[in-house]
């Protein structure tokens, strides 16, 4: 599934080519997706796509008229193309702008998402209950420390939840811990306020770091197939459970936690 950082390198590819475009079309090819898309989508035809922005893993696409919510789903990727191009199998959904572009949804695994809303998007039921974006202000030491308080929950999971803090998927997690010496099953409520001055700058540091790679192999969206995939970028432990710990060479443990695969050092993380 596309993390925050793949989804933020989605929008910073696709808005150049389709902000302040005006939509002559919006095509469903197939309204089978997570949820059926509504019928009130055509309400952009006609509008102007003022912004593209970014909410959690959700991309809001910003019109005078209302809000598409998009949602890329497990396997979800955006294109830009000439509006002629032949449709790929698993292109659900297209705006078509006045420009002759494209803006094509292709999603084999259908659980992406395309919604409408004419007011507030950031009060949509999706959206009204999620935590801070990680890369902001508000998601500060003293703000996750007072979330953790009383928590049992271990660490790993408290700071993949949405409602704590979006966008902090198990990757991410996985590395940011490692990096903060903190053993993922420790409970949230056991951490002391000290480690967690270390764990959230190092988590933006984390976050920041994939997207700017993301955005420096950035190919443009009009000729890629819109699928960033996760960065090339030196992980020291997901997806490397049984070997040895880059820092000190003790062998890496996997275990299950949350349902997720979850790498440590038993050495470096306490």
């Amino acid at each position: 599934m596309p993390e925050l950082p793949e989804v933020e390198v989605s929008r910073m590819g696709i808005s150049p080519h389709v902000e302040g475009q005006q939509i002559i079309a919006v095509k469903v090819h197939d309204s089978r997706l997570r949820w059926p898309v509504p019928e009130r989508v055509q309400a952009v035809v006609g509008e102007r796509l003022q912004r593209v922005q970014r909410r959690a893993k959700y991309l809001l696409l910003e019109t005078d008229a209302g809000t598409l919510i998009l949602h890329l789903g497990m396997s979800g990727a955006l294109r830009v193309v000439p509006s002629s191009t032949p449709l790929k199998k698993h292109d659900h959904v297209e705006l078509v702008f006045a420009n002759g572009q494209s803006l094509r949804l292709n999603d084999p695994r259908r659980f992406g998402a395309l919604l409408y809303v004419d007011d507030d998007a950031e009060q949509h039921v999706l959206l009204k209950n999620l935590g801070p974006e990680p890369l902001t202000e508000a998601f500060n030491t003293d703000y996750l420390f007072q979330r953790s308080r009383g928590r049992q929950q271990a660490i790993k999971t408290f700071i993949m939840d949405n409602h704590v803090v979006v966008g902090v998927g198990n990757i991410y997690a996985n590395e940011s811990l490692f990096k903060a010496g903190i053993h993922p099953k420790r409970a949230a409520g056991k951490v002391s306020r000290q480690r967690y001055q270390r764990l959230v700058p190092l988590i933006k540091e984390t976050l920041a770091q994939a997207i700017q790679q993301g955005g420096t192999s950035l190919r443009d969206f009009t000729q890629v197939d819109g699928q960033p995939g996760y960065f090339a970028q030196q992980l020291a432990v997901y997806g490397r459970g049984g070997k040895l710990c880059m820092r000190c060479k003790t062998r890496l443990k996997e275990i299950r936690l949350g349902q997720r695969s979850t790498v440590y050092c038993p050495q470096c993380q306490r």
